[in-house]
Formats: C-alpha cells, structure tokens, sequence
C-alpha cells in the first residue's frame, strides 16, 4: 500500500509539474476556439431593384446564469424575467424559477429564445442583466444565416444558390452559385468561444477578433414583371399538356440581356417546381427550329434561292436506304425552298442540303462553326451543356447524318444556344452573348459592371437576313404557327417538334414521346424581346406539335409584354404640323376675317369650327346631329345679309 501511495504521488506531481503545460494546452484547445462568423452574402436584385435573394440572420438567445455575480444576478434576475414574459407571454415565475435553477445546477447554456429576428435579438440585448453583455451578464447569441427568395419559387433555380456540406463539397448553382465565391460571399469573421456542454458554445469576450465583411450585392437583368408572365405561361401549359419539364427565356433584342428564365418540371405529386436549369443545362436535339440554321447556310452559299423548286414528293423519300417523312399526309409536291421552310418540310430542307452538300460537307458544317453552334456560350453558370455538331470522321457520322442535320437530329444544341442564333436574325445578325448580370455593387459604388459581348459582328448577308426574316413571319402568316397569327400584333419564329427517347424505334412506337417548341421574336418588324420555350414529352393524347404546344406559351408571352409591361415611348417634338388641321384652319381664319353681317357658307366644314365662326359673328345657332358632325345644310344661304338676333339652324350628318 505504501509503495502504490508513493506511485500515485509520483503520477499526481508528473502530471501537475512535467506534464503540465502539454494537458493544459490540450484542454484549451479542446475547449477553447475561433468560432467562425458567417459573413451575410450579397443580395441579388432584378434589374429595376426588386430583391430577389436575400440573406436573413437568425439568432439562438441563451444565457449562462453562472457568470452574473451575486450582486448583479440578485439585482436584475427579476426585471430580466418580466422583460421576457412580455416577450413570449410565459410567466415571469416560469422564467425566473428556470433561471434559478441553472445557476444552482451550474448550467452555462440555458435557451431562452430560437430563430428570432434581428429587430427581437436587439430587444433582448436590451433586457436586464443580458444588456451586460456576454461577462458579466452571461449572454450568449448564437446567429445563422438563412438565403430567402422574396419571389417564391419563381426563377429560384437561375437565382441559385452555393451550399457546402459536411464534407466541404460545393454545389454552385444559377447566378448566386456563379457569382457567390468572387463577389456575393464576403469575408467570414471569427470569436474566441469556450466549450460548455455538448456542441455549445459561448463567447469568451464582448467583441469580435474578426469582423465579418458582408458580400456585394448583383443586380441581374431579370424583369420581375416579365419573369412572372413567362413563368406562369409556361407552368399553365405544362400542366395541361401533362408535360415532363420545360423551359423559356425572354431576351432583349439589343443587349443580350435575359429578362425572364423559367424551368419547370413535374413532381410525384403531379405539381411543378424548378428542378434543373433545362434551358442552360440541356443539350438536346433541337428538331425542325434547326432548320433555319439549315436553309441560311444553303442561302449564304448560294446554292439556292428562296425561289428554287423543291420536289418533296408525296410527303416520303428515302435517303441512303432511310426513309424521311413530312407530317402533312400525301406531301406538298414540289413547293418553293422558302415555302419548304414556312411549312416546315423534313423531306424539303433534307433535300437542299444533300442534294448542294453530300459531296462536301465540311462546307455546310463550316457554317455552323463559324456561327460557334459547336462551342458552348461560356455563360458563368454552372452546368452549360455541351453541345455537339458532328463532322466526317466522328463516331456519329454517316451518309444519312447530313440530311438528319437539315431538319434538327443527329446533332445536340441547348434552347440558350438556339435563342441567342434567333436572336442574331432579330438583331440585323449580331449575335450577342446572353447576359444575366448587370452590375455588381457595395451599395451604390459599382464593383464591376458586365456590358455586352458581341460574339459575331454580323453572321451573314444582309440579303439572307432579308429572306429569312421574311420566311419566319410568313410561318405566323401563312405557315406552321398561322393558329399563332394576330391581326393586332407581329410575331416571328419557327415551330419545333422532335422525336426523343427513340433509340429502341419499337418501343418508341409504343410509347411515343416528342419534344415541341418554338423559336422566335416580338413584333416582328422592329424586335424588342426574343424567346424560346421548349416543352419535353407531353402527353400525346392532347399534342405534341410545337405549333399546338410551346407556340401558345410564346404567344401568350408576347401579348401579355406588351398589354401588361408600361411602355414609355419619348416624343421628339411637339411641333407637329399635319396638312389637314392646318388647312382646315386657314379656311376657318380665311372665312372669320371676310363674313361679319353677311352668312358665310359652312357646309362641309366641321360642325364644332362652323358654330364657333357662327357664334364669334355674334348669331345665334342651333345644331342638328345626324352623323358624324360635318355640316350638309345650313338656312340662312350663302350671302345673306344677317339680320338682328336671327338664329341659324345647321344641319350635320
């Protein structure tokens, strides 16, 4: 016994003494630490300021009813817990009795309030006792950050998000994720805590060893007003169509700027919600909205005119042992190049391009490069699709790959890449980058601002940009989307269809499955906004074809702008002179300084300016309204000489 008492002895003073200074640093280091303090991230605005993302801290009060010293914990334990009976409508004995009991119990974190308000975390720092601060009036706060979309779950894919998890993985998505490491994210902060209890925390000072920095905020260039139209269009459609998911972009003609982005797709319980960003994301094969692309490259090279007869048959043709057919039953026979576009013949566009390409497709495909349809747009998104254009010597090439491109297979572009080429054709052939981001700003001072990026100065002639501007409203007129036509507003554009899903062509039969949409711009002539909606696999039973699907959306899109969005239009002078007015004015003044006591002749002048000449000679007149006011007869004959106080009866149909 002796010898284990002079063995502890030794352990107790090696610990104490010679070990010490390594079991005192563990155990400040356990319970001792830099808390990181998320910095608030940037908010992210529409282009006229509306808030579309936020960040809104969230506070965890407690208090550690250990540090208060006697005095001071006597003094205010009782008005500290009135103050919180008025907050939450507990009793004040409730409070006080819980808070007592801590203290005997030695307990350093006892939750008084969770996930409160910056505007209620004030009012506590404000209660007795805690208003000490964290030593001596133990006060502890606790505060996280929560990401809020004022707008719902309209744009909330495209608006994004950055999450890390436990691990340290990001998922970056939309404009936040794109744009959260550089500029929305700020600078952490950091407080020395100690250790309490089981993952609890309190501070060990009043102050911060570092103040976090909050992020910049960016303002996007999505309209909230068109964004709202777009969205509830296309979800309206896509809950009738039964569809599987779908997109729409509006874009403004001029500066590439996107205005509204939507994407939708359906959930087990039949509803939509922004699952992914199809329009970015999705590289697809695009069907007949290709076919411009097609037709544009045979117009630039010459190889035919908009005039040149097509003999598209009975509506079937074989090509290389594959058979191609139109949807219209029996065929449109031999048609001109330009109404093969407007009715959208597969066997038509098929035709031009092998007929002027088969023997050297490179130069078709040269097309396509140069107009960059085989690069990705390298928008900051996260997650662009890749398209792919296939040439001689890819695995995915063949002899029936040439005429399958003509009218959108065999080759995958994403609905962004197509709208930004459509938008091209709108914008006199520059094609610009689509753009999301305006500026980005620490309250008014611009940080960086995004202008626009011209990716082709002018993608063809302008005589091929005449005709194929003139084809795409003729395909509203009098082709594909003529149940799209409006007698009181233009539109442009080209309607999509395409199989999908058909690579076991039997089981596709079974089962068919299409993707519809719709290309184009508003209004026609003088283009403000393009637009693309693209709708995958809706329900057969309905429709499929993008003249019945996606171009209603676009429609409904177009109208809606410009019935629903305030147009401001600048007057240039208000010297406006029109021949009409001012030489109904001259004969008025004419006649005034001739007649005083003789009745001049009024009929075929206004009935509104003959009563003031009549009524300015001092005679009294009475008028007779049978139409639309313009003086046929009048009692008193040219000539005349008035008499006193005569009344002069007009008569106006």
């Amino acid at each position: 016994m002796f010898i284990f008492g002079i063995a502890v002895l030794f352990k107790l003073f090696s610990i104490q003494f010679l070990q010490g200074d390594k079991y005192r640093d563990l155990v400040e280091k356990r319970d001792v630490k830099n808390v990181t303090i998320p910095a608030n991230r940037g908010n992210v605005y529409a282009d006229d300021g509306s808030l579309l993302a936020t960040s809104i801290p969230k506070y965890n009060i407690a208090i550690d009813a250990v540090v208060p010293p006697t005095n001071k914990f006597e003094e205010f334990i009782r008005p500290l817990c009135d103050s919180l009976s008025n907050y939450s409508g507990k009793s004040s004995r409730y409070y006080e009795k819980a808070i007592r009991k801590a203290r005997i119990n030695k307990n350093q974190y006892l939750l008084l309030a969770k996930d409160i308000n910056y505007t209620d975390y004030m009012r506590f720092r404000n209660f007795p006792l805690l208003k000490l601060g964290a030593i001596p009036g133990g006060l502890i706060v606790n505060q996280k950050t929560k990401r809020e979309f004022p707008m719902g779950e309209i744009a909330q894919r495209s608006i994004g998000y950055e999450r890390f998890d436990d691990d340290g993985n990001v998922t970056r998505a939309g404009i936040d994720g794109a744009f959260g490491e550089k500029y929305l994210r700020g600078t952490n902060g950091k407080r020395l805590k100690q250790k309490i209890g089981k993952n609890k925390w309190k501070p060990l000072t009043d102050y911060n060893q570092v103040e976090p920095k909050d992020g910049y905020d960016v303002y996007t260039t999505i309209d909230v007003n068109i964004q709202d139209i777009a969205h509830h269009s296309l979800l309206g459609q896509l809950e009738y169509y039964e569809a599987e998911h779908g997109c729409v972009v509006v874009m403004d003609v001029k500066t590439g700027e996107i205005k509204a982005i939507s994407n939708l797709a359906i959930t087990k319980d039949g509803s939509y919600y922004e699952k992914r960003n199809y329009a970015v994301y999705e590289s697809h094969e695009p069907g007949s909205t290709f076919k411009v692309m097609a037709m544009m490259a045979a117009l630039e090279d010459k190889v035919i005119d908009t005039s040149t007869v097509i003999d598209t048959k009975n509506g079937i043709k074989r090509f290389y042992g594959r058979t191609i057919s139109d949807s219209h039953h029996g065929g449109y026979g031999k048609i001109s190049a330009a109404r093969a576009l407007e009715v959208s013949s597969n066997i038509g566009l098929a035709s031009i391009i092998d007929d002027n390409y088969s023997k050297q497709p490179k130069k078709f495909i040269n097309h396509l490069k140069r107009w960059k349809l085989n690069d990705s747009l390298d928008i900051p998104i996260m997650g662009e699709g890749i398209p792919d254009i296939p040439e001689p010597g890819a695995s995915n090439w063949s002899k029936n790959a040439l005429p399958s491109m003509a009218y959108g297979y065999n080759l995958r572009i994403t609905p962004l890449q197509t709208l930004a080429f459509y938008n091209a054709i709108a914008n006199n052939g520059e094609l610009i980058k689509p753009r999301f981001i305006k500026a980005v700003k620490s309250f008014d001072k611009n940080i960086k601002v995004f202008n626009k990026e011209v990716l082709i100065d002018k993608i063809c002639s302008d005589k091929t940009l005449s005709e194929i501007q003139d084809i795409l409203k003729n395909i509203i007129i009098r082709g594909t989307g003529k149940r799209m036509y409006s007698e009181t507003f233009s539109m442009a554009g080209k309607t999509g269809t395409a199989r999908t899903d058909y690579a076991n062509f039997e089981e596709w039969k079974k089962d068919k499955k299409y993707i519809s949409s719709f290309a184009g711009y508003f209004p026609a002539d003088n283009p403000k906004y393009s637009c693309i909606v693209v709708i995958h696999k809706p329900s057969t039973k309905k429709g499929y074809y993008g003249a019945d699907v996606t171009g209603p959306v676009f429609k409904r899109i177009a109208q809606k702008i410009f019935t629903d969005t305030p147009v401001v239009d600048e007057v240039e002078s208000l010297d406006v002179k029109m021949e009409l007015v001012e030489n109904d004015y001259g004969q008025f003044y004419e006649t005034s300084k001739t007649y005083k006591t003789i009745m001049p002749n009024v009929v075929g002048m206004p009935a509104m300016d003959a009563l003031a000449l009549l009524e300015n000679m001092e005679v009294k007149v009475k008028v007779k309204l049978n139409g639309n006011g313009v003086i046929k007869e009048q009692s008193v004959s040219k000539s005349e000489k008035l008499k006193n106080n005569q009344t002069v009866v007009l008569e106006a149909s």
